[in-house]
Protein backbone atom coordinates (compact mmCIF):
# COMPACT_ATOMS: atom_id res chain seq x y z
CA UNK A 1 0.00 0.00 0.00
CA UNK A 2 1.25 3.46 -0.75
CA UNK A 3 0.08 7.02 -0.92
CA UNK A 4 1.37 9.91 -3.03
CA UNK A 5 3.62 12.34 -1.25
CA UNK A 6 3.84 15.92 -2.43
CA UNK A 7 6.60 17.04 -0.08
CA UNK A 8 9.52 16.78 0.31
CA UNK A 9 10.52 16.79 -3.36
CA UNK A 10 13.64 15.83 -5.28
CA UNK A 11 14.60 19.50 -5.20
CA UNK A 12 14.55 19.24 -1.41
CA UNK A 13 17.26 16.58 -1.61
CA UNK A 14 19.57 18.97 -3.43
CA UNK A 15 18.75 21.75 -0.98
CA UNK A 16 20.29 19.79 1.88
CA UNK A 17 23.46 21.69 2.90
CA UNK A 18 26.39 20.76 0.63
CA UNK A 19 24.41 17.93 -1.02
CA UNK A 20 24.45 19.49 -4.50
CA UNK A 21 28.21 20.03 -4.53
CA UNK A 22 28.98 16.63 -3.08
CA UNK A 23 26.60 14.77 -5.40
CA UNK A 24 27.84 16.64 -8.50
CA UNK A 25 31.44 15.80 -7.65
CA UNK A 26 30.57 12.13 -7.11
CA UNK A 27 28.68 11.95 -10.41
CA UNK A 28 31.61 13.55 -12.25
CA UNK A 29 33.94 10.88 -10.91
CA UNK A 30 31.42 8.10 -11.55
CA UNK A 31 31.02 9.19 -15.17
CA UNK A 32 34.42 7.59 -15.65
CA UNK A 33 32.84 4.19 -15.10
CA UNK A 34 30.20 4.87 -17.73
CA UNK A 35 32.95 5.53 -20.29
CA UNK A 36 35.89 3.34 -19.42
CA UNK A 37 34.68 -0.09 -20.58
CA UNK A 38 33.97 1.07 -24.13
CA UNK A 39 37.17 3.12 -24.16
CA UNK A 40 39.26 0.12 -23.11
CA UNK A 41 37.55 -2.14 -25.63
CA UNK A 42 38.15 0.25 -28.53
CA UNK A 43 41.71 1.08 -27.50
CA UNK A 44 42.86 -2.49 -27.02
CA UNK A 45 41.26 -3.57 -30.27
CA UNK A 46 43.04 -0.68 -32.02
CA UNK A 47 46.38 -1.60 -30.43
CA UNK A 48 46.27 -5.36 -30.91
CA UNK A 49 43.90 -5.88 -33.83
CA UNK A 50 42.35 -8.79 -31.91
CA UNK A 51 38.86 -8.96 -30.49
CA UNK A 52 39.92 -12.01 -28.47
CA UNK A 53 42.64 -9.99 -26.72
CA UNK A 54 40.37 -6.99 -26.16
CA UNK A 55 37.65 -9.23 -24.73
CA UNK A 56 40.12 -10.89 -22.38
CA UNK A 57 41.55 -7.56 -21.24
CA UNK A 58 38.07 -6.17 -20.63
CA UNK A 59 37.17 -9.30 -18.63
CA UNK A 60 40.28 -8.92 -16.47
CA UNK A 61 39.53 -5.25 -15.89
CA UNK A 62 35.91 -5.99 -15.02
CA UNK A 63 36.74 -8.90 -12.75
CA UNK A 64 39.20 -6.98 -10.57
CA UNK A 65 36.91 -3.95 -10.51
CA UNK A 66 33.88 -5.93 -9.37
CA UNK A 67 35.20 -8.72 -7.17
CA UNK A 68 37.63 -6.58 -5.19
CA UNK A 69 35.06 -3.84 -4.59
CA UNK A 70 34.01 -5.11 -1.12
CA UNK A 71 37.66 -5.09 -0.05
CA UNK A 72 38.13 -1.50 -1.20
CA UNK A 73 34.86 -0.55 0.48
CA UNK A 74 36.12 -2.11 3.71
CA UNK A 75 39.14 0.19 3.58
CA UNK A 76 36.80 3.18 3.26
CA UNK A 77 34.70 2.04 6.22
CA UNK A 78 37.85 1.52 8.28
CA UNK A 79 39.82 4.66 7.39
CA UNK A 80 37.13 7.06 6.14
CA UNK A 81 36.61 8.30 2.56
CA UNK A 82 38.91 11.31 2.93
CA UNK A 83 41.89 9.07 3.67
CA UNK A 84 41.06 6.04 1.53
CA UNK A 85 39.59 7.47 -1.69
CA UNK A 86 42.42 9.78 -2.90
CA UNK A 87 45.12 7.05 -3.00
CA UNK A 88 42.75 4.66 -4.78
CA UNK A 89 41.77 7.27 -7.35
CA UNK A 90 45.37 8.39 -7.89
CA UNK A 91 46.52 4.81 -8.53
CA UNK A 92 43.51 4.14 -10.74
CA UNK A 93 44.14 7.27 -12.79
CA UNK A 94 47.87 6.56 -13.09
CA UNK A 95 47.32 2.99 -14.25
CA UNK A 96 44.65 4.05 -16.74
CA UNK A 97 47.13 6.60 -18.10
CA UNK A 98 49.72 3.85 -18.52
CA UNK A 99 47.10 1.75 -20.30
CA UNK A 100 46.33 4.68 -22.61
CA UNK A 101 50.03 5.07 -23.46
CA UNK A 102 50.34 1.34 -24.17
CA UNK A 103 47.35 1.34 -26.49
CA UNK A 104 47.89 4.71 -28.18
CA UNK A 105 49.53 3.02 -31.16
CA UNK A 106 49.39 -0.55 -32.50
CA UNK A 107 52.00 -3.06 -31.44
CA UNK A 108 51.81 -3.09 -27.65
CA UNK A 109 52.36 -6.51 -25.98
CA UNK A 110 49.06 -8.08 -24.95
CA UNK A 111 50.45 -9.33 -21.62
CA UNK A 112 51.46 -5.82 -20.53
CA UNK A 113 48.06 -4.44 -21.54
CA UNK A 114 46.22 -7.16 -19.65
CA UNK A 115 48.31 -6.77 -16.49
CA UNK A 116 47.90 -2.98 -16.48
CA UNK A 117 44.13 -3.25 -16.99
CA UNK A 118 43.79 -5.78 -14.17
CA UNK A 119 45.80 -3.59 -11.79
CA UNK A 120 43.77 -0.53 -12.74
CA UNK A 121 40.52 -2.35 -12.01
CA UNK A 122 41.79 -3.45 -8.62
CA UNK A 123 42.25 0.20 -7.60
CA UNK A 124 38.93 1.61 -8.88
CA UNK A 125 37.42 3.62 -5.99
CA UNK A 126 33.89 2.47 -5.00
CA UNK A 127 32.32 5.89 -5.42
CA UNK A 128 28.74 4.68 -5.82
CA UNK A 129 28.64 2.77 -2.52
CA UNK A 130 30.46 5.65 -0.80
CA UNK A 131 27.96 8.23 -2.03
CA UNK A 132 25.01 6.05 -1.05
CA UNK A 133 26.47 5.58 2.43
CA UNK A 134 27.00 9.34 2.64
CA UNK A 135 23.35 10.06 1.75
CA UNK A 136 22.28 8.46 5.02
CA UNK A 137 24.52 10.93 6.86
CA UNK A 138 23.46 13.96 4.83
CA UNK A 139 19.73 13.25 5.00
CA UNK A 140 18.05 12.68 8.35
CA UNK A 141 14.47 12.30 7.14
CA UNK A 142 13.18 8.87 6.14
CA UNK A 143 11.13 9.99 3.13
CA UNK A 144 13.80 12.36 1.90
CA UNK A 145 16.43 9.61 2.11
CA UNK A 146 14.26 7.42 -0.12
CA UNK A 147 14.22 10.24 -2.67
CA UNK A 148 17.97 10.67 -2.39
CA UNK A 149 18.54 6.99 -3.17
CA UNK A 150 16.11 7.12 -6.09
CA UNK A 151 17.76 10.24 -7.48
CA UNK A 152 21.17 8.59 -7.13
CA UNK A 153 20.02 5.45 -8.94
CA UNK A 154 18.43 7.32 -11.85
CA UNK A 155 21.47 9.59 -12.22
CA UNK A 156 23.79 6.60 -12.27
CA UNK A 157 21.76 4.97 -15.02
CA UNK A 158 21.97 8.15 -17.08
CA UNK A 159 25.75 8.12 -16.67
CA UNK A 160 25.91 4.69 -18.29
CA UNK A 161 23.84 6.00 -21.19
CA UNK A 162 25.79 9.23 -21.71
CA UNK A 163 29.26 7.72 -21.17
CA UNK A 164 29.36 5.69 -24.42
CA UNK A 165 27.97 8.70 -26.31
CA UNK A 166 30.89 10.81 -25.05
CA UNK A 167 33.37 8.14 -26.13
CA UNK A 168 31.77 8.02 -29.59
CA UNK A 169 31.99 11.81 -29.89
CA UNK A 170 35.61 11.85 -28.75
CA UNK A 171 36.45 9.10 -31.23
CA UNK A 172 35.53 11.42 -34.07
CA UNK A 173 38.70 13.50 -33.62
CA UNK A 174 41.05 11.62 -31.25
CA UNK A 175 42.60 8.13 -30.94
CA UNK A 176 40.56 5.58 -28.94
CA UNK A 177 43.06 5.75 -26.07
CA UNK A 178 42.08 9.37 -25.49
CA UNK A 179 38.85 8.03 -24.01
CA UNK A 180 40.86 6.19 -21.35
CA UNK A 181 42.72 9.39 -20.48
CA UNK A 182 39.44 11.30 -20.21
CA UNK A 183 38.04 8.57 -17.93
CA UNK A 184 41.12 8.83 -15.70
CA UNK A 185 40.90 12.63 -15.54
CA UNK A 186 37.20 12.59 -14.64
CA UNK A 187 37.74 10.04 -11.90
CA UNK A 188 40.69 11.79 -10.30
CA UNK A 189 39.24 15.29 -10.63
CA UNK A 190 35.78 14.25 -9.43
CA UNK A 191 37.19 12.30 -6.49
CA UNK A 192 39.31 15.25 -5.39
CA UNK A 193 36.26 17.50 -5.48
CA UNK A 194 34.23 14.83 -3.66
CA UNK A 195 36.60 14.37 -0.73
CA UNK A 196 37.18 18.13 -0.33
CA UNK A 197 33.46 18.80 0.02
CA UNK A 198 32.61 20.49 3.35
CA UNK A 199 30.48 17.45 4.13
CA UNK A 200 33.58 15.28 4.21
CA UNK A 201 35.25 17.49 6.80
CA UNK A 202 32.90 16.09 9.43
CA UNK A 203 33.27 12.48 8.33
CA UNK A 204 35.29 10.14 10.50
CA UNK A 205 36.01 6.43 10.20
CA UNK A 206 33.17 4.42 11.66
CA UNK A 207 33.77 3.19 15.18
CA UNK A 208 34.96 -0.40 15.23
CA UNK A 209 33.39 -2.63 17.84
CA UNK A 210 36.20 -5.13 18.04
CA UNK A 211 37.92 -7.09 20.74
CA UNK A 212 41.50 -6.69 21.83
CA UNK A 213 42.68 -8.93 19.00
CA UNK A 214 40.97 -6.76 16.39
CA UNK A 215 38.34 -9.40 15.65
CA UNK A 216 34.74 -8.48 14.89
CA UNK A 217 32.45 -9.41 17.79
CA UNK A 218 30.93 -12.86 17.55
CA UNK A 219 27.66 -12.86 15.65
CA UNK A 220 28.06 -9.41 14.07
CA UNK A 221 29.45 -10.83 10.82
CA UNK A 222 26.71 -13.44 10.61
CA UNK A 223 24.06 -10.80 11.30
CA UNK A 224 25.46 -8.64 8.51
CA UNK A 225 25.33 -11.54 6.07
CA UNK A 226 21.74 -12.36 7.02
CA UNK A 227 20.71 -8.72 6.64
CA UNK A 228 22.35 -8.40 3.22
CA UNK A 229 21.10 -11.67 1.73
CA UNK A 230 17.74 -10.41 0.39
CA UNK A 231 19.38 -7.41 -1.29
CA UNK A 232 22.23 -9.43 -2.76
CA UNK A 233 19.99 -12.25 -4.00
CA UNK A 234 17.51 -9.94 -5.74
CA UNK A 235 20.32 -7.83 -7.23
CA UNK A 236 22.02 -10.96 -8.55
CA UNK A 237 18.79 -12.20 -10.12
CA UNK A 238 18.10 -8.82 -11.71
CA UNK A 239 21.62 -8.64 -13.13
CA UNK A 240 21.31 -12.12 -14.64
CA UNK A 241 17.97 -11.34 -16.24
CA UNK A 242 18.82 -7.91 -17.61
CA UNK A 243 22.13 -8.85 -19.23
CA UNK A 244 20.41 -11.77 -20.96
CA UNK A 245 17.68 -9.46 -22.26
CA UNK A 246 20.15 -7.44 -24.34
CA UNK A 247 21.06 -10.51 -26.40
CA UNK A 248 17.48 -11.75 -26.46
CA UNK A 249 16.20 -8.50 -27.97
CA UNK A 250 18.85 -8.72 -30.69
CA UNK A 251 17.88 -12.32 -31.39
CA UNK A 252 14.20 -11.35 -31.48
CA UNK A 253 14.86 -8.64 -34.08
CA UNK A 254 17.00 -10.99 -36.18
CA UNK A 255 14.51 -13.84 -36.05
CA UNK A 256 11.64 -11.55 -37.13
CA UNK A 257 13.78 -9.83 -39.84
CA UNK A 258 13.67 -6.38 -38.25
CA UNK A 259 16.39 -3.82 -38.91
CA UNK A 260 19.12 -4.30 -36.24
CA UNK A 261 19.32 -0.51 -35.98
CA UNK A 262 15.98 -0.64 -34.12
CA UNK A 263 17.43 -2.70 -31.27
CA UNK A 264 18.96 0.29 -29.40
CA UNK A 265 15.50 1.90 -29.34
CA UNK A 266 14.05 -1.19 -27.69
CA UNK A 267 16.80 -1.20 -25.08
CA UNK A 268 16.35 2.55 -24.73
CA UNK A 269 12.74 1.90 -23.74
CA UNK A 270 14.06 -0.37 -20.98
CA UNK A 271 16.30 2.44 -19.69
CA UNK A 272 13.55 5.04 -20.01
CA UNK A 273 11.14 2.82 -18.09
CA UNK A 274 13.77 2.33 -15.40
CA UNK A 275 14.34 6.08 -15.04
CA UNK A 276 10.62 6.81 -14.79
CA UNK A 277 10.10 3.93 -12.39
CA UNK A 278 12.95 5.16 -10.21
CA UNK A 279 11.55 8.67 -10.07
CA UNK A 280 8.06 7.39 -9.29
CA UNK A 281 9.41 5.12 -6.57
CA UNK A 282 11.03 8.09 -4.88
CA UNK A 283 7.86 10.17 -4.65
CA UNK A 284 5.68 7.52 -3.05
CA UNK A 285 5.28 7.08 0.70
CA UNK A 286 5.36 3.32 0.98
CA UNK A 287 3.48 1.68 3.82
CA UNK A 288 5.10 -1.70 3.24
CA UNK A 289 8.62 -2.48 4.44
CA UNK A 290 11.66 -2.16 2.20
CA UNK A 291 12.12 -5.93 2.42
CA UNK A 292 8.63 -6.62 1.08
CA UNK A 293 8.96 -4.00 -1.66
CA UNK A 294 12.29 -5.44 -2.78
CA UNK A 295 10.79 -8.87 -3.35
CA UNK A 296 7.74 -7.47 -5.14
CA UNK A 297 9.82 -5.31 -7.48
CA UNK A 298 12.06 -8.28 -8.30
CA UNK A 299 9.07 -10.53 -8.93
CA UNK A 300 7.41 -7.89 -11.13
CA UNK A 301 10.56 -7.57 -13.21
CA UNK A 302 10.74 -11.33 -13.68
CA UNK A 303 7.09 -11.74 -14.65
CA UNK A 304 7.15 -8.95 -17.24
CA UNK A 305 10.37 -10.23 -18.81
CA UNK A 306 9.00 -13.75 -18.98
CA UNK A 307 5.86 -12.50 -20.72
CA UNK A 308 7.87 -10.32 -23.14
CA UNK A 309 8.86 -13.37 -25.16
CA UNK A 310 5.22 -13.72 -26.28
CA UNK A 311 5.25 -10.29 -27.96
CA UNK A 312 3.94 -10.55 -31.54
CA UNK A 313 6.19 -7.79 -32.87
CA UNK A 314 9.05 -5.46 -32.08
CA UNK A 315 6.89 -2.52 -31.01
CA UNK A 316 4.96 -4.71 -28.59
CA UNK A 317 8.28 -5.94 -27.28
CA UNK A 318 9.36 -2.30 -26.87
CA UNK A 319 6.30 -1.60 -24.72
CA UNK A 320 7.02 -4.73 -22.67
CA UNK A 321 10.62 -3.58 -22.14
CA UNK A 322 9.41 -0.19 -20.93
CA UNK A 323 7.12 -1.94 -18.43
CA UNK A 324 9.95 -4.22 -17.29
CA UNK A 325 12.24 -1.21 -16.91
CA UNK A 326 9.78 0.38 -14.50
CA UNK A 327 10.80 -2.29 -11.94
CA UNK A 328 14.58 -2.05 -12.41
CA UNK A 329 15.52 1.19 -10.65
CA UNK A 330 12.98 0.64 -7.82
CA UNK A 331 14.35 -2.86 -7.22
CA UNK A 332 17.99 -1.78 -7.16
CA UNK A 333 17.30 1.40 -5.20
CA UNK A 334 15.42 -0.60 -2.59
CA UNK A 335 18.21 -3.20 -2.51
CA UNK A 336 20.76 -0.50 -1.68
CA UNK A 337 18.42 1.12 0.84
CA UNK A 338 17.77 -2.18 2.60
CA UNK A 339 21.48 -3.02 2.61
CA UNK A 340 22.24 0.30 4.29
CA UNK A 341 19.52 -0.28 6.88
CA UNK A 342 20.80 -3.79 7.61
CA UNK A 343 24.47 -2.91 8.03
CA UNK A 344 26.17 -1.60 11.19
CA UNK A 345 27.95 1.75 11.10
CA UNK A 346 31.28 0.01 10.55
CA UNK A 347 30.16 -1.65 7.28
CA UNK A 348 27.80 0.75 5.46
CA UNK A 349 30.02 1.19 2.41
CA UNK A 350 30.74 -2.53 2.27
CA UNK A 351 27.03 -3.28 2.29
CA UNK A 352 26.43 -1.19 -0.82
CA UNK A 353 29.52 -2.69 -2.46
CA UNK A 354 28.18 -6.23 -2.01
CA UNK A 355 24.92 -5.29 -3.74
CA UNK A 356 26.86 -3.59 -6.52
CA UNK A 357 29.03 -6.67 -6.94
CA UNK A 358 25.96 -8.90 -7.12
CA UNK A 359 24.44 -6.84 -9.95
CA UNK A 360 27.66 -6.87 -11.96
CA UNK A 361 28.31 -10.55 -11.34
CA UNK A 362 24.83 -11.35 -12.56
CA UNK A 363 25.35 -9.17 -15.63
CA UNK A 364 28.41 -11.18 -16.63
CA UNK A 365 26.78 -14.54 -16.05
CA UNK A 366 23.49 -13.69 -17.73
CA UNK A 367 25.08 -12.64 -21.01
CA UNK A 368 27.12 -15.83 -21.11
CA UNK A 369 24.11 -18.05 -20.39
CA UNK A 370 21.94 -16.29 -22.97
CA UNK A 371 24.64 -16.69 -25.59
CA UNK A 372 24.68 -20.44 -24.98
CA UNK A 373 20.89 -20.87 -24.99
CA UNK A 374 19.90 -18.70 -27.97
CA UNK A 375 19.57 -20.93 -31.01
CA UNK A 376 19.27 -24.07 -28.89
CA UNK A 377 15.92 -23.25 -27.28
CA UNK A 378 12.85 -21.41 -28.61
CA UNK A 379 13.19 -17.67 -28.06
CA UNK A 380 10.01 -17.34 -25.91
CA UNK A 381 11.43 -20.02 -23.62
CA UNK A 382 14.70 -18.06 -23.37
CA UNK A 383 12.74 -14.97 -22.29
CA UNK A 384 10.90 -17.11 -19.74
CA UNK A 385 14.17 -18.42 -18.33
CA UNK A 386 15.62 -14.90 -18.15
CA UNK A 387 12.56 -13.58 -16.31
CA UNK A 388 12.49 -16.71 -14.20
CA UNK A 389 15.91 -15.95 -12.72
CA UNK A 390 14.66 -12.63 -11.38
CA UNK A 391 11.42 -14.21 -10.18
CA UNK A 392 13.15 -17.11 -8.42
CA UNK A 393 15.59 -14.71 -6.77
CA UNK A 394 12.69 -12.59 -5.50
CA UNK A 395 10.86 -15.64 -4.15
CA UNK A 396 14.05 -16.90 -2.49
CA UNK A 397 14.67 -13.50 -0.91
CA UNK A 398 11.06 -13.39 0.25
CA UNK A 399 11.40 -16.79 1.88
CA UNK A 400 14.57 -15.66 3.57
CA UNK A 401 12.84 -12.54 4.83
CA UNK A 402 9.95 -14.56 6.20
CA UNK A 403 12.37 -16.89 7.95
CA UNK A 404 14.26 -13.94 9.41
CA UNK A 405 11.05 -12.53 10.86
CA UNK A 406 10.15 -15.84 12.50
CA UNK A 407 13.49 -16.27 14.26
CA UNK A 408 13.96 -12.63 15.17
CA UNK A 409 16.57 -11.62 12.58
CA UNK A 410 14.69 -8.54 11.53
CA UNK A 411 15.82 -5.15 12.75
CA UNK A 412 13.60 -2.09 13.12
CA UNK A 413 13.65 -0.13 9.90
CA UNK A 414 15.73 3.05 10.20
CA UNK A 415 16.65 2.04 13.73
CA UNK A 416 20.38 2.52 13.17
CA UNK A 417 20.29 6.27 12.51
CA UNK A 418 18.42 8.91 14.50
CA UNK A 419 15.85 10.48 12.19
Amino acid sequence: MSTPLSRPSYAAVLRVPHARRTFTAALTARLSYGMVSLAVLLSVTHATGSYAVSGTVLSLFGATTVFLMPLRAKLIDRHGPRRALPPMSALYGALLSVLAVLTWRPGAPAAAIGLTAALAGSCAPPLGPTMRALWSELVTDRDLLQRAYSLDGVAEELLYVSGPALIATLGGFAPPAAGILLSAALNVGGTCAFVTSPTMAAQRPAPRKEGSAGVRPAGEGAALVRGLLPSVVVALGAGLALSAVELLVMAFATERSYDPALVPWVLGALSAGSALGGLANGVVRWRTSARARLCRFGAGLGLVLAAAGLAPGLWTLTAAMACAGAFIAPALTTAYLLADESAPESARTQAGAWVNMAVNTGSSGGAMAAGLLIGRLPLPLCFTLAGGTALVAAVAAGSRVAGAARVGWGRPVWGRHPH
